[in-house]
């Protein structure tokens, strides 16, 4: 995680597939807000189209005649070409997307990306996150908006963010982008008091950004660090604003240093996943930490207290515990108990429940498992089937356990995930 804290512009990929990759991933924001001053924000869908054909563009002709010297001013000089024609012609063809993720899925891994944090808002995908998140757009609806139009994210991946379906999340872009167009919305930035309103949508976009990176919802990688890396620079600008130089923005960084300060040691050397317990600590980033608890210990100021607040505190708990033995699961457990009354939803609740096992004993985790209001909602999400297992295996329930393993490896879409949870069911089949 060294990236993290370099002043080092970032690196670009050196095949044209990668850096075709990482406008997709990194520059997206910057691509559409140069393309919503030239089109308008009532022209969202037309943007969209016309970046995507750009990348596709790219990634035929550099294939084919090598990457140019700029290719940053090549793409954005496509792109604005493609705009205008579009804008005389008519709208483009929808559809790109598909071709992009599919091709995506099939490239290798990219490195993690240094970036440079500045002290005001000059950042195209930060600016253009306020702009989304309009206070006449529906809270949820604004971070699906961000996390489709600036983070590359694809429907699919959004559905399993919010544990929904990708029918529900597509109808909902689409009342979102006409509520856009018909409203005329200009592409500024609000200015003073007007950019509070629209806080709250930027740290949720920002925290799923990350989330994303943390547990990736499918493909062969685990962990993707460079959308954790994206997410901190962006939380960094944030915090650095006046505009973001609050107490749930700094917690909200705080949760995440803290969180990828533990990276290193969350997958072993074949790319395995490794549980909290089987970590190696000597190997957490404890510059990462040390930043982390700066970011904490300003969150404190105020009397305010959010959910980031409260998962920042879970997550300094494990950073500073020198052992797992030595976790103290009991505060664990009131902190999840306050974030249950304070944000209540079914994921915080099975976190929950697995502390409770923790503190109290798998037997009360099953217990705290069976009470989760909406718990339908979990019941296509593999980690409940997982946690399921693991409660039943301390119980010696063998049978039980294999069923919820099986039943999770169903419902995974990880590499690493699918792999260890084969493992688990193999064990437990074995009789241990």
């Amino acid at each position: 995680m060294d990236a993290v804290d370099s002043n080092s512009p970032p690196a670009a990929p050196a095949n044209p597939a990668g850096l075709v990759e990482h406008f997709f991933r990194h520059e997206t924001g910057r691509l559409h807000g140069a393309l919503l001053r030239l089109v308008g924000v009532h022209n969202l869908a037309l943007a969209e189209d016309v970046a995507q054909e750009a990348m596709l563009r790219a990634l035929r002709t550099w294939s084919m005649g090598g990457i140019p010297p700029n290719p940053s001013a090549w793409i954005t000089q496509v792109a604005m070409n493609l705009a205008r024609d579009a804008l005389r012609h008519g709208r483009m063809a929808a559809g790109k997307e598909p071709a992009l993720i599919t091709h995506f899925e099939r490239t290798p891994a990219l490195p993690a990306f240094a970036w440079t944090a500045e002290n005001e808002i000059r950042d195209d995908a930060l600016r253009l996150m306020f702009v989304c998140c309009h206070p006449s757009i529906a809270p949820d609806a604004q971070v699906i908006l961000a996390l489709k139009v600036l983070c590359g994210f694809g429907t699919a991946e959004i559905a399993r963010a919010f544990l929904s379906s990708e029918a529900a999340i597509e109808k909902q872009l689409t009342r979102t982008k006409r509520r856009l167009r018909d409203a005329g919305l200009a592409f500024e930035l609000p200015e003073g008091e007007d950019l509070t309103p629209r806080l709250n949508g930027v740290l949720a976009t920002l925290y799923q950004l990350f989330n994303e990176g943390y547990k990736a919802s499918s493909g062969e990688r685990l962990l993707r660090e460079e959308l954790c890396q994206e997410a901190i620079r962006l939380t960094s600008l944030l915090v650095a604003h006046p505009a973001g130089h609050t107490p749930r923005a700094h917690a909200l960084l705080a949760l995440m240093l803290l969180t990828a300060a533990r990276f290193p040691s969350r997958l072993d050397e074949q790319g395995a996943l490794l549980r909290l317990h089987d970590q190696d600590r000597t190997r957490w980033d404890q510059a990462l930490i040390e930043r982390g608890l700066v970011q904490l210990a300003a969150a404190a100021a105020g009397d305010e207290l959010s959910e980031y607040h409260l998962q920042a505190g879970i997550a300094a708990i494990h950073c500073t515990a020198k052992d797992f033995g030595a976790t103290d699961w009991a505060l664990i457990l009131r902190h999840y108990d306050e974030l249950c009354r304070l944000q209540p939803s079914p994921i915080v609740a099975l976190n929950r429940a697995v502390a409770v096992a923790h503190a109290e004993g798998p037997r009360a985790g099953l217990e705290a498992l069976a009470a989760i209001s909406d718990r339908g909602k979990l019941e296509s999400h593999y980690l409940l089937h997982a946690v399921k297992g693991e409660l039943h295996w301390l119980l010696k329930e063998e049978r039980a356990a294999a069923e919820s393993f099986r039943r999770a490896l169903q419902l995974a879409h990880v590499g690493p995930e699918q792999a260890y949870l084969a493992r688990l069911v193999e064990r437990t089949t074995a009789g241990g």
